[in-house]
């Protein structure tokens, strides 16, 4: 059984390098501390994810993706100036240490800020977390804490499970930014032509 527990529990867990489930602003994920690495492994067992598909990275700021060596590019920061907190994640080149943690094999990873208060206070104070949606790998994801409870209920990974009430929101739109162009590798909450509006006029883009 996955037992269901507060926000400050949830910080407890993660600081100690366990899993725990959260609501998001879009819908239940599990997440780990970028600080241990292990933490961060056993989302791709407890999901059975495959190794290869990179975990995006959640975090209260942009100080904290800097913090891990991350150069944030200014395409990124007009992105993250006009849709941050919000369903988009941001896809930039960062250092091989990075990359192999969350499983890149582009040397490149995803960030957001989500829309979500009770979440960015866990940020602030768990650090960078790893947090991809609650389901097994190609299945829908979980949108409330009873669902996270019945799909693992039976994987002693998961520490547990803040509840958030009915999480149903769109995912995340997913935009990767390179030295010379951009491109929507997802399309989600934020629609093709919000991003062109922000990044067009900053040179050439690919869809």
């Amino acid at each position: 059984m996955v037992d269901v527990i507060d926000p400050d529990q949830a910080v407890t867990l993660l600081l100690v390098g366990k899993v725990v489930a959260v609501p998001t602003d879009t819908v239940y994920g599990v997440a780990a501390s970028l600080a241990h690495p292990s933490a961060v492994a056993s989302l791709f067992t407890l999901k059975r994810r495959p190794s290869s598909l990179a975990l995006p990275v959640l975090v209260n700021s942009i100080e904290q993706i800097e913090a891990h060596g991350v150069v944030w590019p200014q395409r990124a920061r007009q992105l993250a100036r006009a849709f941050w907190p919000g369903a988009l994640t941001i896809v930039v080149p960062v250092p091989p240490k990075i990359a192999n943690l969350v499983g890149s094999t582009s040397q490149n990873a995803g960030f957001r800020i989500p829309d979500d208060a009770q979440l960015r206070g866990v940020l602030s104070r768990s650090g960078a977390l790893c947090v991809t949606s609650a389901n097994e790998h190609g299945e829908p994801p979980c949108q409330s804490a009873a669902q996270v409870q019945g799909v693992f209920a039976d994987r002693g990974q998961l520490a547990g499970v803040v509840d958030g009430g009915e999480r149903s929101g769109l995912v995340s739109t997913v935009v990767e930014i390179s030295d010379h162009s951009w491109r929507i590798v997802r399309e989600g909450a934020i629609d093709a032509a919000e991003i062109s509006a922000v990044l067009d006029r900053d040179g050439p883009h690919r869809r």
